[in-house]
């Protein structure tokens, strides 16, 4: 008989980023890398340089992209056509500093992209804020391509750029081709499986490890400019009509996201499709032929589609992340 799969986690792959800082120790219980910055935590990545591992069961120490190759269709369910390695990467950011302010290009804009990889739409859920938190996103209304070169030649491309100030469970969308950056806060990240980011400012400041500014990509930055994206901020959570507890933040070709706070059992999970739970804070557990998985703050549980709908049963009242995977829509062969 063979094995089925079970509710998978994983284990978070911490990054160096120069503007990152120590906050994530907060949110996950993996200690963090020794004196230096850590300005994010792959939560969910099946990339090839930073693949997650699963922590337990008898697929313990497998990536997710071995997953995705021997249990495709049982973990993609109706997304099996379309869809060859797992199409999101999830994130915490501690930006302790500003980040750089830069693009994406999307997903048409192939002449930007390497062979392989996608455009890259992302959204942001803040979880943390601080005295200096800012978000930049999307630009002020009217500015041009030229602006912007002025900008950067004067130092002034923040003030092209429209600004605001986060609060707590912020939901912020950025579709690709908008400007933005942000600092002074811990989020949540989702985002197409992609890691092309084109630099256009990085405030004039040097990588400790190198001694020197990191590199620019000005032109391919402007070049993959929405000027249409202007003055985004965040968004309106549509409140479910059936569940009072949980309210749509996110509904796009790459991903859809609900937020979830229960103190009574709540429904997870969706047939014929993946499901990915977040937990932000609280903790519960989940009961998959006769086993239980618990999920606690800062875990992350891939249901792959054939373990369909289940309940999760809160212990402390949870606070967590639904996210679901669209279908993909065929590929126009004319």
């Amino acid at each position: 008989m063979s094995k089925k799969l079970y509710p998978l986690k994983f284990e978070p792959i911490y990054q160096y980023r120069l503007w990152g800082g120590r906050r994530l120790e907060h949110w996950l219980s993996k200690p963090l890398p020794k004196n230096e910055p850590i300005g994010e935590a792959w939560l969910l990545s099946d990339r090839k340089e930073y693949a997650n591992k699963v922590t337990d069961g008898f697929l313990k120490g497998k990536t997710i992209t071995e997953l995705m190759h021997k249990y495709h269709d049982e973990l993609m369910g109706l997304n099996t056509d379309q869809i060859e390695r797992f199409p999101l990467l999830l994130k915490f950011l501690d930006c302790h500093e500003v980040l750089s302010v830069q693009v994406h290009p999307s997903d048409d804009q192939t002449d930007y992209i390497p062979e392989g990889d996608t455009g890259k739409t992302e959204a942001w859920v803040v979880l943390e804020t601080a005295d200096d938190s800012i978000i930049y996103s999307g630009l002020i209304k009217g500015t041009t391509k030229e602006d912007l070169r002025d900008g950067i030649k004067n130092n002034m491309v923040s003030e092209k750029i429209h600004r605001f100030i986060p609060k707590i469970d912020d939901a912020v969308f950025i579709q690709s081709g908008t400007v933005h950056t942000l600092g002074g806060a811990v989020v949540f990240e989702i985002q197409e499986n992609s890691d092309v980011t084109f630099r256009l400012y990085d405030w004039d400041r040097n990588d400790p490890k190198t001694g020197k500014p990191r590199e620019l990509q000005v032109e391919k930055a402007i070049a993959c400019i929405d000027y249409h994206q202007v003055e985004i901020g965040p968004v309106i959570p549509l409140k479910s009509s059936e569940d009072k507890n949980t309210e749509l933040l996110f509904d796009n070709d790459h991903f859809k996201l609900w937020r979830i706070q229960s103190d009574a059992p709540v429904e997870v999970g969706f047939i014929n499709g993946p499901a990915v739970l977040v937990c932000l804070g609280g903790e519960g557990e989940i009961t998959y032929q006769s086993k239980t998985y618990s999920l606690v703050k800062g875990e992350v549980m891939l249901l792959p589609a054939v373990v369909g709908q289940l309940v999760l049963d809160p212990k402390l009242k949870i606070s967590l992340l639904q996210i679901a995977i669209p279908k993909k829509k065929p590929i126009n062969q004319s």
